[in-house]
């Protein structure tokens, strides 16, 4: 072989070039034993065998000088590799002394899609694990079907989902409409005139010192909403001294919207003259405008009032503080209605027009605006911060302890 000029393989330009130094063949042949004895280190490293032993070089079958020519045997195994790879550890696996050792199969361990680095490959991943789970779980569903059709009658009946609303904690507060002391507490209590029809509902609905555009608005569209409601701006005026103007004019109820960075997130609801008063968090408030789908605007009929799961004491009295608010008579030519939802000790309003589109088919339109109210606390009397007597105070620490526990 002719190298290049000043370029051999054992010089240092021979190496960086990737140049190789032919072997002698008393090299070649200790490299194909140490070869040869190297399945023999297999089942110590417990790695599966890749492929079998090859068959011995032409060096190793014919060593240099032809000894085996000579009659002088088989050359002795050298000290090594191959010497310490038969040693303590029996045949190998190709050769012909004894049976092939079993080799061991290793599995991966658990497979998790968090231990993923990549972010775009470990949420297809994800992705492809929920459409999984969604499949094996419409088959199982197809599957419960055809065992109902097949049974026919003799079915099992379907079992009921659980929810946090069916599980609930049981209060020792639930009203009975057969309770005689509670039909005694309502005929006594401070709403009895307006249900016994003593008074017409009269409204007045103020704010907080200087309110912003969203807040007016929103006043506004509320007292589309309550009929014989009327709005009024407050300039500095403390509720102390609102509260005895407003008795002095006929004023039943008494609405106050707070707002916090020009979006309202307080409501108190007063009823006069003797109170009680409620003050609540006012959360996901929409304006009309912001409603999808919105109807036209509310027309000037008496709305009908829907007051929904409200079965504790508690409960009981704030659903009857938010009747209190509309007459007793709707007008059903309105086709107007009004509704409290509790559930979860989450109060949502919605305010809806319906028609009816067959005998058996209604059609809802939402006309706004919509909010959410949690009750913070119920207070004896009209509004008073300092010395007012508290009938109950959400505290979140002792009463928030159980998801499953409810209070209104």
């Amino acid at each position: 072989m002719v190298w290049g000029h000043g370029v051999t393989p054992g010089s240092r330009a021979g190496r960086r070039a990737g140049l190789m130094t032919p072997l002698s063949p008393l090299q070649l042949g200790t490299l194909c034993e140490g070869v040869r004895g190297m399945p023999a280190l297999r089942p110590a490293l417990r790695e599966p065998a890749l492929s079998p032993p090859r068959e011995p070089c032409s060096a190793c079958a014919a060593p240099p000088g032809g000894a085996e020519a000579k009659g002088e045997g088989p050359a002795p195994p050298r000290s090594g590799s191959s010497a310490m790879a038969g040693e303590g550890s029996g045949p190998a696996p190709g050769d012909a002394a004894g049976p092939p050792a079993p080799e061991r199969v290793l599995f991966p361990p658990t497979f998790s899609v968090s231990e993923i680095k990549n972010k775009q490959r470990r949420h297809f991943m994800f992705l492809r694990w929920k459409q999984q789970q969604r499949k094996e779980k419409l088959a199982l569903k197809k599957k419960r079907r055809k065992e109902r059709e097949a049974l026919g009658d003799k079915a099992p009946p379907k079992a009921v989902p659980k929810t946090i609303e069916n599980q609930r904690v049981y209060d020792e507060t639930t009203v009975d409409p057969n309770d005689e002391e509670v039909a005694f507490d309502e005929a006594t209590d401070e709403f009895a005139p307006y249900f016994n029809r003593q008074t017409v509902p009269k409204i007045l609905i103020t704010t907080s010192d200087r309110p912003r555009g969203r807040t007016v608005r929103f006043c506004e569209q509320l007292a589309t909403v309550i009929p014989n409601s009327h709005v009024f701006y407050r300039r500095g005026l403390a509720l102390k001294r609102i509260i005895p103007q407003c008795i002095a004019r006929d004023f039943t109820d008494l609405i106050v919207i707070n707002e916090d960075r020009k979006i309202p997130n307080g409501l108190v609801l007063s009823h006069l003259p003797d109170g009680p008063t409620a003050h609540f968090r006012m959360s996901s408030v929409r304006l009309r405008k912001e409603i999808k789908r919105k109807g036209k605007e509310p027309t000037e009929h008496v709305p009908e009032v829907i007051l929904n799961n409200f079965t504790t004491r508690l409960g009981h009295s704030i659903g009857r503080m938010f009747a209190a608010l509309f007459p007793h008579d709707p007008q059903f030519i309105g086709r107007q209605v009004a509704t409290f939802h509790n559930q979860r000790d989450y109060i949502f309003f919605r305010f809806h027009r319906y028609i009816f589109k067959s005998e058996k088919k209604v059609g809802i339109q939402e006309l706004g605006p919509r909010f959410t109210l949690k009750l913070r606390s119920l207070q004896k009397g009209t509004f008073d911060s300092k010395f007012g007597e508290y009938e109950w105070i959400h505290k979140r620490r002792e009463m928030d302890t159980s998801r499953r526990k409810f209070h209104l």
